[in-house]
């Protein structure tokens, strides 16, 4: 299946300047956070693991601003995950940027207890990990009172910097890959709270990259203050016969407390995406595709 994407993907990349992908050429991909956290390896699930090279950005806005100067050929960017909700902030940079969502893939995350090797979990004083890994893990967390929780920017970093400190009695939370890329002993893998704990990646890359055929358009527009202005739009949806997956509602930023929706459907064999935009340009404002790809129906473990 990942060869499968790749080659669709391929096929899709315009065939010149810098990022022409041939022999020479591998594959950029900009991901949010350092080497070995869940954002690379959702994207080398996705485009084959050894046929990309990754760049790493602090920010969602670095890595789209990555993306829109060519330094990277397309972004891997988490939108939701099945316990803390959507990324709202996500939403409005996508839409802002002029990128287009090209793909998703959605990724069990498990997460695991590392330090250096030759300790016991007896041995550690201190967890570092990022405040969400924290919170994802208290109920194995809560069996260890006397360890003290240290919440950091990163996964993977916290496992980093362990690594490079060589600093025994001090283990990090973070993904089997970080584990193994930085010399680290899992002494506790899976302590995840709930196992069923998954994140949804979009694939994000410049318009001209852009699908024209998927089964799942993404879309966004906004509405009036009337009554009944949001369900009006619902029901056009119902009678074209096509699934309303998701829908979010995200402030925009012009202080009138104004809403964007953003809207996840999956398409029937008989809807384009052009018919869409037609049928709701009367109901909205504002009104955008921001992708049309194809449905991540399986779930990757990490």
């Amino acid at each position: 299946m990942y060869t499968d994407k790749l080659n669709y993907m391929k096929a899709r990349v315009p065939r010149r300047g810098p990022c022409c992908l041939n022999t020479s050429h591998k594959m950029k991909i900009a991901i949010q956070g350092e080497t070995g956290c869940f954002h690379e390896v959702a994207a080398r699930q996705y485009f084959n693991y050894d046929d990309i090279e990754i760049v790493p950005c602090s920010t969602f806005d670095l890595e789209l601003n990555t993306l829109k100067d060519g330094e990277a050929d397309f972004a891997v960017m988490a939108i939701e995950n099945a316990r803390s909700g959507s990324i709202l902030y996500n939403y409005t940079l996508i839409r802002e940027s002029g990128m287009k969502i090209l793909g998703e893939h959605n990724l069990r995350i498990k997460q695991n207890l590392m330090a250096l090797p030759h300790q016991v979990i007896t041995d550690i004083r201190e967890i570092r990990s990022h405040p969400i890994a924290l919170a994802q893990c208290m109920t194995f967390l809560n069996q260890f009172p006397g360890m003290i929780l240290i919440e950091s920017d990163e996964t993977a970093g916290s496992a980093r910097q362990i690594s490079e400190t060589r600093v025994k009695g001090v283990a990090a939370i973070a993904s089997t890959h970080a584990a193994e890329i930085y010399g680290l002993e899992i002494l506790a893998p899976g302590i995840e709270t709930y196992k069923q704990n998954y994140t949804r990646f979009l694939v994000v890359g410049n318009e001209e990259k852009g699908n024209t055929r998927g089964n799942k358009v993404s879309i966004c527009f906004s509405t009036g203050h009337k009554p009944g202005s949001l369900a009006k739009v619902l029901v056009k949806l119902a009678e074209l016969e096509i699934n309303l997956s998701k829908i979010q509602s995200v402030p925009r930023l012009n202080g009138g407390w104004e809403y964007m929706f953003y809207l996840d459907l999956e398409l029937n064999k008989n809807t384009k995406s052009e018919i869409i935009k037609r049928v709701l340009d009367k109901y909205t404002s504002n009104l955008e595709i921001l992708g049309v790809y194809f449905k991540g129906d399986m779930l990757y473990d990490s």
